[in-house]
C-alpha cells in the first residue's frame, strides 16, 4: 500500500505502518560550514571546536539513495530532541541517535502517533509505531518518547555489530518493516538533526 501521511488527519493515515514500516516486537523475528555570502560578501562562519559530533561517526557509510527531508514543526523537533537525551541517558553514541530518528522519521515523521481506529496498522503506536500486542509495552509506555527509545536502543543494542552496519539494515533488524529500504532516505536529515541538537 502506498499512501500519504497528512500530518495530524486521520484520514490521512490509512495504512502508515506500510508505508513507514511494520513495527513487530523487539527483535521478535530475529557540515561541514562553508562561508554564507551576505549581499554578494563571504561571512565566516565560527566554528567552535567539539561543538559538533564528528561526521564520521553519524554517516559512516555514507548516505544511501536518494535522501528525503521533512520541515519539522516545534513538536517533531521536540521529539527529536527527546530521541537525542534518551539516547545520551542509555550511554550510546551519536550514531545510535541518527538511527533512531530516521527510523521514527520513517515510521511516523517524528510524530508521537496514538491509536487512530480504523486507520491504524494494527496496534502500532508512537514514535516508532511500536505495538503493545508484539511485547514492546503498554500503549502508555510506548507512546512516552523516552520509553519509545529506549525501548527501541534495547532492541538496537541485541544486533550483533549494529554501529558497523548501514542504517537501514540495523534499523530493519530492530523494527521487522515491510519495506527494510526505506528507512536509508532519513539518514541525512537524521544526521543534521543529531549534529544540531546532540550539545544543546
Amino acid at each position: 500500500m502506498n499512501t500519504m501521511l497528512l500530518r495530524k488527519s486521520v484520514l490521512g493515515i490509512a495504512g502508515l505502518a506500510f508505508a513507514g514500516g511494520l513495527a513487530a516486537g523487539p527483535l521478535h523475528a530475529t557540515a561541514a560550514h562553508a562561508e554564507t555570502p551576505v549581499q554578494g560578501k563571504p561571512v565566516a562562519v565560527a566554528v567552535v571546536q567539539g561543538d559538533k559530533p564528528d561526521a564520521s561517526k553519524l554517516i559512516p557509510h555514507g548516505a544511501q539513495g536518494a535522501q528525503s527531508h521533512l520541515t519539522l514543526d516545534d513538536e517533531q523537533t521536540g521529539n527529536a530532541k527527546a530521541i537525542i537525551a534518551a539516547t545520551k541517558k542509555a550511554g550510546l553514541p551519536e550514531r545510535a541517535a541518527v538511527i533512531s530518528i530516521a527510523t521514527s522519521l520513517q515510521e511516523s515523521k517524528l510524530e508521537n502517533l496514538g491509536h487512530l481506529g480504523d486507520a491504524n496498522d494494527h496496534d502500532s503506536l508512537g514514535l516508532f509505531q511500536q505495538r503493545p500486542s508484539s511485547g514492546w509495552g503498554t500503549p502508555e509506555q510506548i507512546t512516552d518518547p523516552e520509553y519509545s527509545t529506549t525501548a527501541f536502543l534495547k532492541g538496537l543494542k541485541q544486533v550483533d555489530g549494529w554501529q558497523d552496519m548501514p542504517l537501514t539494515q540495523a534499523a530493519q533488524t530492530v523494527q521487522v518493516s515491510a519495506y527494510p529500504d526505506a528507512y536509508a532516505q532519513w539518514e541525512q536529515q537524521a544526521a543534521d538533526l543529531v549534529a544540531q541538537h546532540w550539545n544543546s
